[in-house]
């Protein structure tokens, strides 16, 4: 039976944490994610949670721990934030090759430089090639209900890689929503134990973790590692499945809002999909435009064929990236999105929005603009610029 609580996405995420109950957690704070190491501590020292918190001194030390944690046997999560993942680069690519299950709770925010501590996706989308799995909230249910299928899915036979969950920073780590909670037991249920096939303190079965590799042996790892993510596509909807028996809320890979009928489409990532809504239902019930939207909740492993499927009748669609890839051509998820629809031979019209950059807000406005210029696109099929950024201040604006 759901609860009904008043949590941040910081607060709801350590519930989640707490109710899973790991094995281990190491952590070095960071803004906005360092309310999560904060609360579980909180929870530990009031002895609710049995959790084995290892103070460390960085960020690299955190991941760093969390891999031994994780080859040892145990049940391991951390988070952190934007420089923090950066300073885990290296060792995020070694919980991936090593396959260890290790659960990140990322509170999206900017890199530097310059300096901000605001939402935007350049670190998790930093980071997308790493081997990670990455799921996305849009709200504050959203991020405690993925971090409760994190463990699941990541520990899988079929898949034993790590994830990444991901919030944006302040706009749900911090804002405050009405939110359904889980019985604890419940949850304990579903999550189950971990009982890891291999590891290291496996006292009949020495083995090494992570050793060097010649040629002959390197591109094989790398193509199991891909066969995990392959796999993971249906160990996702799998365990969401399961997730809907229990709660009642239904995940996939995206969520489909009024697209049904749609003529223009965006395709997002992220908090800023609830805008997009208002700005939808706004648009249908004052023009009658036929618009629609593709929030996107699985970036990795990247749903190609699903979403070219989901935007096959649209005329136009514009992808909206909350990070800059300083390609010339657009943003990661554009890229992506732009080479599935191709593959598909999808005979839509494309153009990328770069948004939301260091946490810049994106405006009911702004959707109603970019909807205009869909249609206008859809019309006479010209793409003046098919890679442009929305809200960016002109020259001698305050």
């Amino acid at each position: 039976m759901s609860i009904r609580e008043r949590l941040s996405g910081n607060e709801a995420v350590a519930y989640a944490i707490r109710q899973i109950n790991p094995d281990v957690m190491p952590a070095f704070p960071i803004t906005p994610s360092t309310e999560i190491p904060q609360y579980v501590s909180t929870y530990i020292a009031n002895g609710e949670m049995d959790t084995e918190f290892i103070h460390v001194e960085s960020e690299h030390s955190s991941m760093s721990a969390a891999i031994g944690a994780s080859a040892a046997g145990a049940r391991t999560l951390t988070a952190t934030s934007s420089c923090g993942l950066a300073l885990m680069w290296e060792e995020l690519y070694v919980a991936a090759s090593d396959r260890l299950p290790v659960v990140l709770a990322l509170v999206n925010r900017a890199l530097s430089g310059p300096i901000n501590i605001n939402a935007d996706h350049s670190d998790s989308m930093g980071a997308r090639d790493s081997g990670w799995i990455q799921i996305y909230a849009e709200s504050n249910q959203e991020a405690y209900d993925n971090f409760i299928q994190a463990f699941p899915i990541a520990e899988h036979p079929d898949v034993k890689l790590p994830i990444m969950i991901c919030q944006d920073g302040f706009i749900t780590s911090h804002g405050v929503e009405n939110i359904e909670i889980e019985e604890d037991a419940d949850v304990k249920k579903f999550v189950g134990e971990f009982e890891p096939e291999h590891y290291l303190l496996k006292k009949d079965e020495p083995m090494a973790v992570g050793p060097y590799a010649v040629s002959n042996y390197y591109m094989e790892s790398k193509r199991a590692q891909r066969q995990g993510m392959l796999n993971a596509k249906k160990v996702i909807l799998d365990v969401a499945k399961k997730f809907e028996e229990m709660t009642g809320r239904k995940y996939g890979f995206f969520e489909e809002y009024r697209l049904d009928d749609a003529d223009y489409a965006i395709v997002i990532i992220g908090s800023a999909a609830g805008t997009a809504k208002a700005a939808i239902d706004e648009i249908r019930a004052t023009t009658g435009m036929k618009v629609g939207l593709l929030k996107i909740r699985v970036f990795r492993p990247f749903p190609e064929e699903e979403i070219a499927e989901a935007l096959k009748n649209v005329k136009s669609v514009a992808i909206l990236d909350r990070a800059e890839m300083f390609s010339g051509t657009g943003g990661p998820l554009g890229a992506e999105v732009t080479a599935g629809l191709y593959r598909a031979r999808s005979k839509a019209e494309i153009v990328n929005y770069i948004y939301g950059l260091g946490g810049r807000d994106i405006t009911v406005d702004d959707f109603k603009q970019i909807y205009d210029e869909l249609a206008d696109i859809a019309t006479t099929h010209e793409v003046k610029d098919n890679y442009r950024y929305i809200g960016l201040r002109e020259r001698g604006e305050q």
